[in-house]
């Protein structure tokens, strides 16, 4: 255990290190003017970002994952459909009504929406699409052929709330898709995949295997935009105060406390749900058990110092680098936003369990450094022209329309498991630390540049950017990967075809 803990603090302190070896360096320059105290606060914080990524890394691969994949072999083993398809909408429902990040974004809309209501109709859109998800292994139905239907079925919803006069709701109703997605379900969500998968094998059973997370980002965006069209009032939104508290002791251990509860409330929903299933169908040994439970601890502690480091620490500094920076250089603002981009997704916890998860399940077929390589690349340049549309000024539709198009359409000349894998790692790829780094980052940069008027329909949608881009990176390494096979196989003919005559072995009827 203490091997397999050290080998996971390596890996995160690989994954933090670029980002705050960058934070870090600008703030030598003139650039950037940070106090004493918000540097001693984000080297503090980016320390404890190290431990939390790693014991939750840890905790996922000891719970987490064997949880998720018990729940799926063991459900499907039971060949009771309707009781498989339950337990999948209502885990869906609850763990999303206990998502921390859900509870923010109703809180944003409270003025022109009801908060409680907004949190129910997502979770049943999450719930929805988990049970479509899991309908679409069981049928081995077509994973493009669903995402198509139902982002088509999405722009159109988008073209009516426009009509509406109701465009302000975009950004933000996009934005839900990566929200409702956090480090606690992911995990469990992509382990129910491959347990149910490889219960029900066939020739595809891993690339069936994937997809969950990609149909689970697309109901909150869809009841967001529901919602928005019965919603009456225009949408505000208030800046937060994003200094380092004076009273920054009292401000952590409230801080530290709220974090216990949401991911106490968000993992005790599994929790309880996984009790329940092992007295009733899955009875798996004690032994299991017992490593199934140190898991959820390392889980917990993990997760719970990650968010407070990530909300205490790197908050801040995220808006102070992009309010500053912005009124520095506009074009160094574009090159900060690509740079931090590339490094900020290697400190995500799901995208570690991800990458895992894709090398095991291809053997190896999909390497682990190709997925960081074309995730570091896809998000770098979502944020990157996240900025750029700060700075110009325009709909966030400009990039969706064509950014989908474009990955649906290769979705049908790539091979099936790099889109299921591609669809799946924009919902990864968006997680906490975008949501508290990158996000105060383009706050800072959007009050600066378009005014804090400007904010909901310039700043936000960069969590659905985050989303979007790595879905054509990762696909575009498909398509490179069948480029290559068939060249391949083309100069494999064509030294056949070429070959001297005498070489060619005749067998003749007799030596048959």
């Amino acid at each position: 255990m203490v091997k397999a803990l050290l080998l996971k603090l390596k890996e995160a302190l690989i994954s933090v290190l670029p980002v705050t070896l960058i934070v870090l360096i600008i703030s030598f320059t003139p650039l950037v003017d940070f106090t004493a105290t918000e540097m001693i606060v984000f080297c503090v914080s980016a320390v404890f970002l190290i431990i939390g990524i790693a014991l939750f890394n840890l905790g996922a691969d000891l719970a987490m994952t064997p949880m998720g994949e018990h729940v799926g072999s063991g459900l499907t083993k039971s060949k009771k459909l309707i009781v498989l398809l339950s337990v999948c909408f209502v885990m869906g429902l609850l763990i999303t009504i206990a998502e921390p990040d859900l509870s923010v974004l109703a809180s944003q809309v409270a003025a022109v929406m009801n908060g409680t209501l907004l949190i129910v109709t997502v979770g049943v859109g999450v719930g929805l699409f988990l049970l479509l998800a899991v309908l679409k292994i069981a049928f081995k139905k077509n994973l493009s052929q669903m995402l198509m239907f139902f982002y088509m079925t999405l722009f159109a919803l988008c073209a009516l709330l426009i009509s509406m006069g109701k465009a302000d709701f975009l950004p933000l109703s996009f934005d839900s898709g990566g929200v409702t997605t956090g480090p606690i379900t992911v995990p469990f969500i992509m382990a129910l995949g491959v347990g149910i998968s490889t219960t029900i094998g066939g020739r595809n059973a891993n690339e069936n295997s994937f997809g969950l997370v990609a149909l689970c980002s697309i109901g909150p965006i869809l009841a967001v935009i529901i919602l928005s069209m019965t919603s009456s009032g225009s949408l505000t939104y208030t800046l937060p105060d994003y200094s380092v508290d004076a009273n920054l002791g009292t401000a952590f251990w409230y801080k530290l406390l709220e974090t216990v509860f949401d991911v106490t409330k968000a993992l005790g929903l599994i929790s309880l749900f996984f009790v329940i299933l092992q007295l009733a169908v899955l009875k798996l040994p004690k032994q299991k058990i017992i490593q199934i439970v140190i898991g959820i601890v390392y889980t917990f502690v993990g997760l719970v110092v990650f968010l407070t480091a990530v909300t205490v620490g790197f908050m801040p500094i995220g808006f102070k680098l992009g309010s500053e920076i912005a009124s520095d250089s506009k074009i160094l603002l574009v090159v900060l936003a690509l740079v931090l981009g590339a490094v900020v997704v290697l400190a995500e916890p799901a995208v570690h369990v991800l990458n895992k998860q894709v090398e095991e399940v291809t053997g190896g077929g999909v390497k682990k450094i190709e997925m960081i390589i074309a995730l570091s690349v896809g998000v770098g340049l979502s944020i990157a022209l996240s900025v750029i549309r700060i700075i110009f000024g325009f709909s966030l539709l400009y990039y969706l329309i064509p950014g989908y198009l474009l990955s649906l359409g290769l979705s049908f000349f790539v091979p099936k498991i790099y889109t299921a894998i591609a669809f799946d790692s924009g919902g990864v790829a968006s997680g906490p630390l975008t949501s508290s780094f990158i996000l105060p980052l383009a706050l800072g940069a959007c009050s600066v540049i378009a005014g804090d008027g400007k904010i909901l329909d310039l700043a936000f949608g960069i969590v659905a950017m985050v989303a979007m881009i790595p879905l054509i990176t990762i696909q575009v390494l498909g398509f490179k990967a069948v480029t290559k096979a068939k060249v391949r196989r083309r100069i494999t003919m064509k030294r056949i075809l070429s070959a001297d005559d005498e070489q060619i072995i005749y067998f003749s009827q007799k030596d048959r």
